[in-house]
């Protein structure tokens, strides 16, 4: 598609600091007909194409297994808690004890409570002290398995299930919305009430959001600004709520308006663009059995890998399937982000963190929802990478006693100062390549820097060291 069809917001910038909580009104930017906007799941459930019905695991597959017999890595949570170095903060009870982890999707899964327990009782997790579903923007239509559907229930089941392996001892809330987002009218209104809701009411300290559209897919910039009501709310004193959202699978090129072209210059999306939010971006770990590494984590990028590409797509063909990363057309740089002024320009840089996504690289998820076989399915993505995230914000909570709300400004200072906590990620880019109009198309990415970069963010973390970091900080500051 031409960038001038695509091209639905103009370069708008819009001012917000590091502790402000609203913005000034931008100038209305430039009016396009009506189209669909898109808000997708950032997740990926590793199922071929080709043989979609009966691609499920009758079991958790190991590293060796996913390796022999679909040529990819894919992870159990011991491993991903040997990863990120949990057992010191678990064996100091650190588990997320007292706090609440807020899961936002739409429609959610039906069959989300029963896949948790299976999840749990084959990796030998307790069950979170609660686990409740609500719906305050509205019912949940009753389940049909069309692909709308199976996607977000598959997304539900990731968020779930893996915010639960970081932080096991944190309750969970699962916010279903009633719809997709149709015209932008609905979806992302939905999706914000819902959210007011939860803020409003104090139920839970951490938001994790695993969804985005691309930020040129708004009609205006002033349809986008219109819907940061929940982040506003979120960042004030009296909630200190922290927000997360994925940075993309689709590398620097994300998704069209019409849900399945690419745009062929680099873009990002939003929420996580939004400087009140902690936008998630991706790595690849390389682990061995116990959840060692065996060389250090790179910026996810699964586009050339002939194996991921050929497992999902049943081609060898480059398939975009990348970190997103790249700068806001929509907020200016926030006070957090000065120094790195020399990366994001006058600009909103995202990501600010990363953590596990790569699909050469998946975690394991359990689901059992109609429209596909119920099973053990590897799952990737920044879908992946959020909750993850989202219970090291839960663990940190428990710590200082209280939600911290936002930690971006942390994030930065940290990074600045080589907390040990941070750990920076200086291999690997999100260019992307994909097929497109019979064409192969290259998007130019961002590559992996020493400190802050547009692929990774500020880079990884060790939560050990990273949670106190975090609390002594935001303490302080």
């Amino acid at each position: 598609m031409s960038r001038t069809r695509l091209w639905g917001i103009a370069a708008i910038l819009v001012t917000v600091s590091a502790a402000a909580i609203a913005t000034r009104t931008a100038p209305t930017g430039p009016h396009t007909t009506t189209r669909a906007l898109s808000i997708s799941p950032n997740a990926v459930v590793l199922q071929p194409e080709a043989t979609h019905i009966g691609s499920a695991l009758s079991g958790p597959p190991s590293v060796s297994a996913c390796e022999h017999s679909l040529g990819i890595a894919c992870y159990e949570p011991i491993q991903l808690q040997q990863a990120y170095d949990l057992e010191p903060l678990f064996k100091a009870g650190i588990v997320g004890a007292g706090q609440t982890i807020v899961i936002v999707d739409s429609f959610g899964s039906p069959t989300i409570g029963h896949d948790l327990t299976v999840f749990d009782g084959t990796f030998h997790l307790p069950a979170p002290p609660s686990f409740t579903v609500i719906h305050p923007a509205g019912a949940v239509p009753p389940y049909t398995d069309s692909s709308d559907r199976e996607g977000w229930a598959a997304e539900t089941t990731l968020d779930v299930e893996w915010a639960h392996v970081m932080a096991p001892g944190a309750s969970i809330l699962l916010v279903e919305t009633p719809t997709s987002e149709d015209e932008g009218t609905s979806g992302f209104p939905q999706i914000v009430a819902a959210e007011l809701y939860v803020i409003k009411h104090h139920l839970g300290g951490v938001i994790s959001q695993s969804f985005g559209a691309t930020e040129q897919t708004f009609p205006t910039a002033q349809a986008l600004l219109a819907l940061r009501s929940a982040y506003v709310d979120a960042a004030e004193s009296t909630n200190n709520v922290t927000v997360l959202a994925a940075s993309g699978d689709s590398g620097a090129a994300d998704v069209g308006p019409n849900g399945s072209t690419y745009y062929d210059f680099p873009v990002t999306s939003w929420p996580d663009s939004d400087p009140l939010v902690t936008g998630v971006g991706g790595t690849q770990l390389h682990l061995d059995a116990k959840g060692d590494r065996t060389s250090p984590d790179n910026v996810w990028n699964d586009t050339y890998s002939t194996a991921t590409t050929k497992y999902i797509a049943g081609a060898a063909a480059p398939n975009p399937l990348a970190s997103g990363g790249g700068k806001s057309i929509i907020f200016e740089r926030p006070t957090y982000q000065d120094n790195v002024a020399r990366i994001v320009g006058q600009h909103r840089g995202v990501p600010d963190v990363s953590m596990s996504a790569a699909c050469n690289g998946a975690v394991d998820s359990y689901q059992s929802f109609a429209g596909q076989v119920p099973g053990w399915y590897p799952a990737c993505g920044t879908s992946e990478a959020t909750p993850l995230f989202a219970g090291i914000v839960a663990l940190a909570d428990q710590e200082a006693g209280h939600p911290l709300g936002l930690i971006n400004p942390a994030l930065y200072a940290l990074s600045a100062s080589r907390a040990a906590g941070i750990v920076d990620i200086t291999k690997g880019n999100n260019t992307v390549s994909f097929i497109q109009d019979r064409k192969l198309m290259t998007v130019t990415g961002f590559p992996a820097l020493r400190g802050y970069d547009l692929a990774s963010g500020v880079g990884t973390i060790d939560a050990a060291k990273f949670v106190p970091e975090l609390v002594k900080f935001l303490a302080s500051s």
